[in-house]
């Protein structure tokens, strides 16, 4: 199908669930779920080569972090030691979850209970731009819902169209039972104030919820201008309970994730909202790997758990960050049609099985992520990733053509890869040293129109407190 969906035939994919669902909404019960903020196979794309094999040896002392990739360690890259200043540019925030840097001079802090603000080089306006509290669900404490994504469109400066992302009590459609509505909505702001008409809400795309967690929530303009929007697997600890589908791979029950065609869940979404002429919300691009083939149009990639976070490097790459379940957590360069893995592996390791495929049926590889780390155990480790960006900048020399990221529970510290010639990314710790209070916590990372990088932290493990703060990394 190469058409776009109403609002109602997205929300009715949701309704086929519930028959082999089981009723309620479990928790995760894992330690690895989201930040805080905690944080299918049809189609035939091309191949990008071979899979990692799973497990791999321990690196000895003085070696880079690169567990799962079956080979010798790569030796540590010219980044041991490096650190990184950070300027702290804001705070007050409860739980700032995503930043953008619409052009020079400004920056808008999305706060998950429902707020957008605007800092230019001023300071913080007093007053959102944005406050979609009235049409959430209640969110506080500890919560993976909210207002959890904020996209610009490239010719904001003239037309003023602003994309957010965020969680919606059940709308009509929604089945019974289900958590809430992914809602993706349009408004119209002032370029000049940023001041955004509430009164001018669209609703471009919903897509029932089953539970409360992992929701992904970035919402990003690619090459091309089109709008990729990333979406979690629908819940609960190993893909299932409430409203997860029956998929190919039965070492594992259920999986939206491993299914395209039942719902959008599990996925990474390329869009086209600037085409409505036929009267639909958005249209498909005609080279969305499943138009045509068995499989949801607006799916570009698929196979993921909780893609907390992507970027688009300067050449165009898609990094997406995957909070992994137990053991493991990883960050893929994501191409189209690609099957990321969820839930047959987590990061290059079998889930719930001693052995697992390497492939899906007819043959599309489980692509195996770029970085992975562990939950314990080894310098680079934490319980939830935190993707970031590719640094292309100037303040940062020693960072140049890096991937500078974190995990939620940073303690202070920032993770930097760099890109090897095959498997995994050699990955270490960037010390930072701040002016102010940093974290102890990371929930997401922005990047100017310059190249520089925007660090959003909280020394709150949840909804709770105003210990927010945006940061911009400098040069030690």
């Amino acid at each position: 199908m190469s058409g776009s969906r109403t609002r109602r035939d997205l929300l009715a994919l949701g309704g086929a669930l519930l028959a082999g669902g089981l009723a309620g909404c479990q928790s995760d019960g894992d330690d690895g779920s989201r930040t805080g903020t905690d944080p299918a196979d049809g189609s035939t794309p091309t191949p990008d080569g071979a899979t990692p094999t799973p497990g791999g040896p321990t690196p000895t002392p003085g070696q880079t972090e690169t567990p799962g990739d079956g080979k010798t360690p790569t030796e540590t890259p010219p980044l041991e030691g490096l650190s990184v200043s950070a300027e702290r540019l804001a705070t007050g925030f409860t739980s700032p979850v995503a930043v953008e840097a619409p052009r020079p001079g400004e920056r808008y802090v999305v706060d998950q209970t429902g707020q957008i603000y605007r800092h230019a080089d001023g300071g913080l306006d007093e007053d959102p731009v944005l406050d979609v509290t009235d049409r959430m669900v209640s969110v506080g404490g500890y919560s993976e819902q909210g207002l959890l994504g904020l996209a610009f469109h490239p010719d904001y400066a003239a037309n003023g169209r602003v994309f957010v992302r965020y969680s919606a009590p059940r709308r009509d459609g929604t089945p019974r039972g289900y958590s809430h509505t992914f809602v993706l909505a349009e408004f119209r702001a002032d370029p000049d104030t940023g001041v955004v008409d509430a009164d001018s809400e669209r609703t471009v795309l919903e897509i029932p919820q089953p539970q409360g967690n992992h929701n992904a929530g970035a919402v990003a303009f690619g090459p091309g201008g089109y709008l990729y929007v990333a979406v979690g697997d629908g819940g609960s600890g190993n893909d299932q309970g409430n409203g997860h589908v029956d998929d190919w791979y039965d070492a594992v029950t259920g999986g939206n994730g491993q299914d395209v065609t039942e719902n959008l869940l599990g996925s990474v979404l390329r869009i086209d909202v600037d085409d409505t002429e036929s009267g639909e919300n958005y249209a498909v691009p005609e080279d969305n790997p499943l138009v045509g083939r068995d499989g949801l149009d607006e799916q570009y990639a698929w196979g993921f758990r909780n893609p907390w976070r992507f970027s688009f490097g300067p050449e165009g790459r898609l990094f997406v960050a995957d909070v992994g379940q137990r053991q493991w957590e990883e960050v893929n360069v994501v191409e189209r049609g690609g099957n990321y893995g969820w839930n047959v592996r987590e990061g290059t390791h079998c889930f719930g099985a001693d052995d697992c495929p390497s492939e899906a049926p007819g043959g599309n590889p489980l692509r195996g992520p770029v970085i992975e780390y562990p939950h314990g155990g080894r310098p680079v480790s934490g319980i939830a990733v935190i993707g970031g960006y590719l640094y292309d900048g100037e303040a940062i020399p020693d960072l140049r053509g890096r991937y500078v990221f974190a995990d939620w529970r940073a303690q202070g510290r920032l993770f930097v890869a760099a890109e090897g010639e095959d498997g995994l990314w050699p990955t270490t710790t960037l010390a930072v040293d701040a002016d102010k209070q940093f974290g102890p916590n990371v929930l997401s990372f922005g990047r100017t129109t310059d190249g520089e990088l925007l660090v959003c932290t909280t020394a709150e493990g949840g909804l709770r407190g105003s210990t927010g703060s945006l940061f911009r990394l400098r040069g030690s």
